[in-house]
């Protein structure tokens, strides 16, 4: 039975993402933030559809923590889950990414109309630079800013070190961090085609303020905080499953 959920989900997937590509093209002559309004109804379906088809619900702790200016959200990554649900969660928002996923075709064509720091990993110090120079371009224009610290999705039960990148974007421009961790990746693996029924924990963590912290200092901070919080909230899925 889930193996036949998973395949009308990702077939379901498949068709919003190729409609979608095609109407996140269209949307180029309007204002980014029309665009993202538009092409984040996708996000929104695609959710939807892993409810409808395979019982992944989800819950939001913490949601009051979210800074009404905008901010930098550091959080783990574990599926493409947050990816989608991030968007419903927080307020509009832009995210740093691999230049290469614009390239995929249909997805990378929506991915590249929704305004994102796209980054060649290649090259760490220019990388920063970029970050930094568009950061606070994107910040100064009323957009949260998404990072994934560990720069790529890995399993619960693995541990990466945490680049640096958010928490020197954080400390240059004096933009509040928020914390979030989540468990997506017990129901959503990383590159699985099965998707189990379940229900995800989001914990969003109060906002730290980087004045009067170095970034290793800031970095440290929030990896400490979702370290533990996972730690939390992961049998919290069992639970509510």
């Amino acid at each position: 039975m889930i193996f036949l959920r998973s395949v009308v989900f990702e077939t379901s997937r498949i068709f919003l993402t190729i409609l979608f590509s095609m109407i996140a093209i269209c949307t180029y002559p309007m204002h980014p933030r029309d665009r993202y309004r538009v092409i984040s109804i996708w996000a929104r379906l695609t959710v939807s559809a892993a409810r409808i088809f395979c019982g992944i619900k989800y819950k939001v702790v913490g949601k009051n923590n979210i800074p009404k200016n905008p901010s930098i959200i550091l959080s783990n990554h574990q599926s493409a889950w947050e990816t989608l649900a991030f968007q419903i969660i927080f307020p509009p928002q832009v995210w740093v990414l691999k230049k290469e996923l614009l390239k995929i075709p249909f997805f990378g064509w929506g991915l590249a109309m929704t305004n994102p720091i796209a980054i060649d990993r290649g090259s760490t110090f220019a990388s920063l630079k970029q970050i930094l120079r568009q950061g606070i371009e994107k910040l100064k224009d009323g957009w949260f800013i998404v990072m994934f610290p560990e720069g790529t999705r890995i399993s619960p039960d693995e541990k990466r070190s945490y680049q640096i990148g958010g928490a020197w974007v954080a400390h240059k421009t004096g933009a509040l961090v928020v914390p979030v961790a989540h468990n997506a990746g017990f129901l959503w693996k990383k590159n699985s085609f099965i998707k189990r029924p379940g229900k995800i924990t989001v914990s969003i963590g109060e906002p730290i303020n980087p004045n009067g912290l170095s970034p290793e200092q800031l970095n440290q901070k929030v990896e400490n905080w979702i370290s533990e919080e996972k730690i939390a909230i992961g049998s919290s899925l069992t639970n509510n499953s």
